[in-house]
């Protein structure tokens, strides 16, 4: 370990422990010795000096809580003598001016896509089947179990073999060479994809589009069109009843409004006019089968890496999140946007503390204005219910050293880089324009990794400190982990670790060039990320109700 703490930005009262430290021991910082009057867990920080009652906490050289009570120099902070407290934020008042970094070796790279007929590229070649209503739900499982293992797409298909063969044996009275069944053995019994040119047909069952409100309806619709528009599906099926307030109309408006010229294959089927479920599964199961053998025919050819759309998000994070995972996003970011590429910063109740100067990164007044308007409704929708953004940190943030929202927004904003903020767009908001910009989501994992993937991102980066599953069905997901801990303690969900950075032994900017190749060979589907390797096909639908 180079060092044993961190002062992230010169004007900071706290350090950030890098390993576990005692209580007594004397820590050397500019000058002064502190003696730490508290053990310090790694990830947390403790003072530089005497704080009294009410004094600011500053912390990535702004304000992240206050003191409740007197804390002694090298004293931990938390959530007993800390609270969170925000800067407050105004009109946009300074002109960015970036400078953005050095692009030379990448202007010539491309990556293997899937080309569409409306200029975008996809990561993959995925194949849809959509309910309009959660009536339609089984009737999707019931399709989902037709084809996925036929079609050599299960993700499971190991499972049912090592059940199989424990069946087989218990039948033939062998019930004690069970315990010794080897699993990997089963692993290499899993079918051939019968569709090489296809990553996989995917099944986007919800538990709305009616029984709810009309604008429920009207914004899933917004959803699901947004999906299908994705440069990463090939066509779609869609399931209806009939009545429910989610329409097929709507949702072919709502791809209209995308995209006037759209010619994807779209088979819609509903059930009160097919008759019998019979009637109804049958055809679904043939005309979708036809679709895939001509989606099949799509080949991958190269694109300018300016065709990347990449998501930014961060789960499970923890007090190294800041420092490594989130920083290497954002200097993917920039390395994206100096490309003529797109990246989507979103999670708003994880922006809490850093408005302002996102405010003056917009590139006009018009923006600015727009994400001030987002931030203030959903702040009073979060306190109208009782709640706030500085409920949002979870027991486990807390437990890893984010005790206030302002310490964890501080951190996380970190994955949208330096660059200007070009567009903000409401959910579900489909991006449009070249550079950094910004969705309004909640925290909530799943409900974020849905929003991103409908906003066109191609590849989204997930940054995480204490682990998460998190995938999501079409738009493959990059684990990102803060630290080398939980990339050996949870290798099946982590592609890659920034704890390097921790440890000293990379910088941000070469972290960010590792990541950028890793998202090169995903993008061409050279490396299957863990979480699409695990069939995490996790998709929730934002009802914007209150969730952070």
């Amino acid at each position: 370990m180079a060092h044993k703490f961190l002062k992230i930005h010169p004007a900071d009262n706290v350090l950030v422990a890098l390993a576990d430290l005692p209580a007594g021991e004397e820590v050397r910082h500019e000058g002064s010795i502190i003696t730490l009057i508290n053990p310090i867990p790694a990830k947390h920080k403790f003072t530089v000096q005497q704080i009294a009652p009410e004094q600011e906490i500053i912390m990535y050289g702004g304000l992240v809580g206050k003191a409740l009570q007197f804390i002694p120099a090298g004293g931990i902070i938390s959530t007993e003598n800390v609270t969170h407290q925000a800067s407050a934020f105004s009109d946009k008042t300074e002109t960015i001016n970036w400078e953005a970094p050095d692009v030379s070796k990448w202007e010539n790279r491309n990556f293997m896509g899937y080309h569409r007929e409306d200029g975008q590229v996809g990561t993959a070649n995925f194949w849809l089947v959509i309910p309009m209503v959660f009536c339609e739900n089984r009737n999707v499982d019931t399709i989902k179990q037709a084809f996925t293992e036929e079609l050599g797409f299960g993700h499971h298909d190991a499972y049912k073999a090592y059940v199989h063969e424990m069946v087989a044996l218990f039948r033939e009275g062998k019930t004690d060479e069970i315990a010794q069944l080897s699993f990997q053995e089963n692993t290499k019994k899993a079918k051939k994809r019968v569709f090489d040119n296809i990553d996989g047909i995917k099944f986007l069952t919800h538990e709305g589009g009616c029984g709810g409100t009309r604008h429920d309806a009207n914004m899933l619709c917004a959803l699901l069109a947004d999906y299908i528009h994705h440069p990463n599906v090939a066509g779609a099926t869609v399931l209806s009843l009939g009545c429910q307030h989610a329409q097929v109309s709507i949702l072919e408006q709502k791809i209209k409004d995308l995209n006037p010229n759209f010619s994807k294959p779209l088979i819609v089927l509903e059930q009160q006019k097919e008759g019998t479920e019979t009637e109804l599964l049958s055809q679904a199961i043939r005309r979708t089968f036809l679709a895939m053998v001509e989606a099949n025919k799509q080949m991958r050819q190269p694109a300018p890496l300016s065709k990347l759309v990449v998501g930014l998000e961060c789960g499970g994070s923890d007090g190294f999140s800041g420092i490594s995972a989130n920083p290497t996003l954002g200097q993917v970011s920039d390395l994206l946007v100096a490309l003529g590429g797109k990246s989507v910063l979103s999670e708003f109740p994880e922006l809490c503390g850093v408005e302002q100067e996102l405010i003056n990164r917009c590139t006009t007044n018009e923006v600015a204005d727009r994400f001030m308007h987002l931030m203030r409704s959903y702040a009073r929708a979060a306190e109208a219910v009782g709640s706030g953004f500085d409920m949002n940190p979870s027991p486990g943030n807390i437990k890893d050293g984010l005790i206030t929202d302002a310490i964890k927004s501080a951190g996380a904003a970190k994955k949208g880089g330096t660059s200007p903020v070009v567009d903000v767009l409401d959910y579900p908001g489909y991006v449009s324009k070249p550079g950094l910009n910004l969705l309004c989501t909640p925290g909530n994992d799943v409900e974020c990794t849905t929003a991103l993937a409908a906003s066109g991102a191609n590849i989204i980066l997930f940054t995480t400190g204490l682990g998460t599953p998190t995938g999501n069905p079409i738009s493959p997901v990059i684990k990102v982990s803060s630290n080398t801990k939980l990339a050996q303690r949870m290798p099946d969900i982590i592609d890659i670790d920034t704890g390097p950075v921790i440890s000293g032994e990379k910088t941000i900017a070469e972290m960010g060039e590792d990541l950028l190749n890793f998202i090169i060979e995903v993008a061409s589907g050279n490396i299957t990320t863990k979480a699409m390797q695990l069939g995490q096909d996790d998709f929730i639908p934002w009802k914007r109700d209150v969730s952070l």
